[in-house]
């Protein structure tokens, strides 16, 4: 019995909820045959490879309306960022429910539906509140709470759960109605009804919660509105068929571009005019959606408190001038031009204008299917019939076509062929004359009528040439190797500093065969060596130093390989490497070293044989000159040891007598000693001036 009441409460409260929904729908229904909602179609998308797009709805809804765009929710920050209207001659506005509104509005209603309440939570928020019940006869009182009871236990429950009683205050007093016995719940206050009408309805609003609603508040008149949101990147493949392309020289291919795009909104794009821009905007998120609030300083009332008590000096008179550090409204700045953002919208408007005179249509099928403009740094195709997508679908729309000059050859990737055998790469040439700058993308490449291999293309400016490889040319192998050595190219000597300059030269050969029967044209593309410049100067067959192109790494020369031939090519690089010597602190080895050394010039070498001829005497005298040094050394020392031996023996004993006649001998030594080292000192400054004079007067 109670589980029947309980579900004939459940509808009786689904009941009293579903009719402000019905209310609600009524209402909208009501507002939209006054003729209050206006219908914007939507005129043009531009699709930017920047990961934005940007709308435009245009019309005439005639008197004033109401227009709700709808948006997902991660895009409506950049919806409120870049919204535009332009209804001329009146005041629009646009309202919006904020992140914050729907909580805040149910919490702040007299019933608070927020958190999914049970009808025991409803009633007990509701305390001091009339109600009339049936239960099932009638009961009218203010509510006074909700109590918890536990029932009898049942069968095969150990410790049944509590059952909720609403307890009201009555004209009898106080009165418990188990919830279960509750068949209906009125409020006789209107203003409860109204709450729970309106929280019924924002719950109902915000059922989608991936999107919010904008309302735009409309005058009479043409109306534009636009907006920039997030969108998926177009993307762009390419077709080149060089079927009629000839294997030596420049001729014309066809290549053909597709724009991949998407509809990933919630409506159909109806004969809107689709635009495509290649380039790279400045675009960001600006948080503007959810309520922002910043945490400020708490002050004291300026109107409490009491002053405290304080001395004063006192002063002379003192009359400063009135003018002083006054400004005349002459030299006040000029206030801000008004209407500044109408005039930079102007002159957008005007840029728009000279752009549009430059659009050029390509050539191909019924007059061309692309529009293209350039637009600014960017570069804008516009898709010359309307297009119309369904909602959550994508589209290959044509973009461009195109007979751009193409060179077919093979590419050798030098820095891959080092020490090993490699087949060069299938590729073309291609110059981009078409006009228009091609976004980056896959290139599927046809050749004889079939298909030939896959490449991706850089963005590609008008005029540019751009290298493409699709495959391997399996009958042609190539290898790479690389030696070095290094030359002395030129010394000199001033000061007393000798500077060799030498080259460290590297040689890379080059060995190619051609297995098949046809002509090819082969581009090595050669890896530069740091620092190092090409040199007029090779081994081998044939010297590459003039190459067609230079990259930021590589240099390229364009060869022609015979049928069945082989060749060997060679570059060299000479990196310039030089020494500074100070020729006053080499040793005697060095010199000679340096003397004999044939790449030196002659007269260099000379000059070192000379120089080296004075070091040796320099070396010999201060040889001379150390050695009687030690000698002399070596007698002060036996000299004051004969002193010690003397003191202790006493002079008066034999053996002090011969100690004697062994220091007057030690004297006599020790003075001439000195004489020949004042000598050789003499000698050995001398010579080394002599070498120092001769190296620092000499310059070749």
């Amino acid at each position: 019995m109670k589980k029947t009441v309980k579900n004939t409460v459940i509808c009786a409260l689904a009941l009293v909820l579903a009719r402000p929904i019905l209310q609600a729908q009524q209402d909208s229904a009501g507002r939209a045959d006054a003729g209050n909602s206006a219908e914007l179609p939507l005129r043009r998308i531009t699709l930017f490879s920047s990961g934005v797009a940007y709308y435009e709805h245009s019309g005439a809804p005639g008197s004033p309306s109401v227009l709700r765009l709808s948006f997902k929710t991660e895009a409506v920050n950049d919806a409120l960022k870049s919204l535009v209207i332009n209804n001329p001659g009146t005041a629009s506005s646009v309202t919006y429910p904020s992140e914050q509104t729907l909580i805040s509005t149910l919490r702040s209603l007299s019933i608070d539906l927020s958190g999914n309440p049970s009808l025991a939570e409803i009633l007990g928020s509701l305390k001091g509140t009339e109600v009339e019940i049936s239960a099932p006869s009638s009961i009218r009182g203010r509510i006074t709470g909700i109590e918890y009871r536990n029932s009898s236990p049942a069968e095969n429950r150990l410790s049944p759960a509590p059952e909720p009683w609403l307890v009201l205050f009555t004209s009898s007093g106080l009165r418990s109605v188990g919830l279960g016995d509750i068949a209906s719940v009125s409020f006789p206050d209107p203003r409860i009804g109204a709450d729970l009408d309106r929280a019924l309805d924002l719950i109902m609003a915000s059922r989608n919660s991936g999107s919010r609603e904008l309302t735009l508040n409309l005058g009479g008149g043409a109306v534009s509105v636009i907006y920039v949101i997030p969108s998926p990147v177009w993307k762009v493949s390419y077709r080149l068929d060089l079927s009629g392309a000839k294997a030596q020289g420049r001729s014309e291919a066809f290549l053909q571009g597709w724009a991949i795009v998407d509809n990933d909104s919630d409506s159909d794009w109806k004969n809107v005019e689709l635009s495509l821009v290649a380039g790279r905007p400045v675009s960001f998120i600006q948080n503007l959606y959810p309520p922002l609030y910043l945490s400020r300083p708490v002050l004291p009332l300026a109107i409490a408190g009491t002053a405290g008590a304080e001395t004063h000096d006192s002063g002379t008179r003192y009359g400063p001038s009135a003018s002083a550090g006054a400004r005349t409204d002459a030299e006040a700045p000029a206030p801000a031009p008004r209407n500044q953002a109408m005039k930079s919208m102007d002159m957008a408007a005007a840029d728009e204008y000279v752009y549009a005179e430059e659009r050029a249509v390509l050539s191909g099928g019924a007059g061309g299917r692309t529009q293209a403009r350039a637009a600014g740094d960017q570069f804008e195709f516009t898709v010359k019939n309307p297009v119309s997508l369904d909602r959550r679908m994508s589209a290959m729309l044509p973009l461009a076509e195109a007979r751009p000059l193409v060179r077919k050859m093979l590419i050798l990737p030098g820095k891959d062929a080092l020490g090993k055998n490699i087949h060069p790469r299938l590729g073309a040439e291609i110059t981009n004359n078409t006009g228009m700058k091609l976004p980056a993308g896959p290139l599927t490449v046809y050749d004889g009528g079939t298909y030939a291999g896959d490449a991706l293309i850089e963005f590609f400016s008008p005029g540019e040439k751009r290298l493409v490889s699709y495959g391997e040319d399996l009958s042609v192998t190539a290898a790479a190797e690389i030696s070095s050595s290094k030359m002395v190219s030129a010394a000199s000597v001033s000061g007393g500093i000798m500077t060799i300059s030498r080259r460290q030269i590297y040689d890379r050969k080059y060995t190619i065969k051609n297995n098949s029967a046809e002509t090819r044209d082969i581009l090595i593309e050669h890896p530069q060596t740091a620092g190092a410049e090409l040199s007029a100067q090779g081994t081998g067959a044939e010297a590459l130093n003039n190459p067609e192109e230079k990259t930021p790494d590589a240099y390229r020369f364009l060869r022609s390989l015979d049928p069945g031939s082989e060749k060997i090519f060679t570059v060299r690089e000479e990196v310039p490497v030089s020494e500074r010597i100070t020729l006053g602190g080499l040793r005697i080895e060095s010199f000679l070293s340096y003397a004999s050394n044939q790449e030196i010039p002659a007269n260099v070498r000379r000059m070192l044989q000379e120089a080296a001829a004075l070091k040796q005497k320099a070396d010999a005298a201060k040889e001379d000159e150390a050695g009687i040094t030690n000698r002399r050394d070596r007698l002060v020392s036996e000299q004051a040891r004969i002193r010690a031996n003397l003191q202790a023996a006493g002079s008066g004993t034999p053996q002090g007598q011969e100690y004697l006649k062994r220091l007057s001998a030690a004297d006599s030594d020790i003075d001439g000693l000195t004489r020949r080292l004042e000598e050789a000192e003499k000698a050995s400054r001398t010579a080394q001036e002599a070498f120092e004079s001769y190296i620092t007067s000499i310059t070749l």
